[in-house]
């Protein structure tokens, strides 16, 4: 049975006053403060084709705050498929989800995104020489500090579910049995070790 957006309200407890007016129109302090200190975030984007959600990562402070109500995120190498580039450029709203390891809140920021490939802007991260090929430039609508109940239901930063990593075959051996191509395992592992290894920037 579909459920309609009326008896999804009727389904669930009001919010409390503060869940709901910790909605701010930009950012402020904490938010630029938690934004400095984030090595990781989720980016979610959509567009007719459907909807996706990749991870962004590097130092903390990889986002640079330019504003109040501007992030600029850089686009380092990755897979070149272009699924959320892609849809930005048909669909500008983009979802930020900023994690810090070791603090179970995170902070969720929702706005508008475009590409850039302004020399400038790239410019501002520099990795060996290396500067990244784009630039998103985030206008922020709103954003917000997010209860830590997931991570800790999840114990994200303990090492309770930390896996030994032979339970799952290698990631090699799982993209030659998904894609069938004609590389063997070992020459596919020997391909993401040097990628690894030599083009993160």
């Amino acid at each position: 049975m579909k459920i309609d957006g009326t008896v999804l309200r009727e389904t669930y407890p009001a919010p409390q006053e503060r869940s709901v007016r910790k909605t701010l129109p930009a950012l402020d302090p904490h938010m630029r403060r938690f934004i400095s200190l984030s090595p990781f975030l989720c980016m979610g984007t959509s567009s007719e084709s459907g909807a996706d959600v990749t991870p962004r990562g590097d130092v903390p402070g990889f986002v640079h705050v330019l504003d109040d109500r501007t992030l600029l995120i850089p686009d380092w190498p990755g897979n070149n498929r272009l699924d959320s580039l892609s849809n930005i450029a048909a669909n500008s709203r983009v979802g930020l989800l900023f994690f810090v390891p070791g603090m179970d809140e995170t902070l969720r920021v929702n706005g508008d995104a475009e590409i850039s490939i302004e020399p400038a802007l790239m410019q501002r991260w520099d990795a060996g020489g290396k500067h990244p090929r784009s630039v998103l430039r985030v206008t922020v609508r709103e954003a917000f500090l997010h209860c830590g109940k997931a991570l800790i239901r999840s114990r994200l930063w303990k090492d309770d579910y930390r896996i030994d990593r032979s339970v799952m075959p290698s990631y090699a051996q799982m993209l030659k049995e998904q894609t069938g191509v004609a590389q063997t395992t070992e020459e596919i592992a020997a391909a993401i070790s040097d990628s690894y290894a030599n083009k993160l920037y």
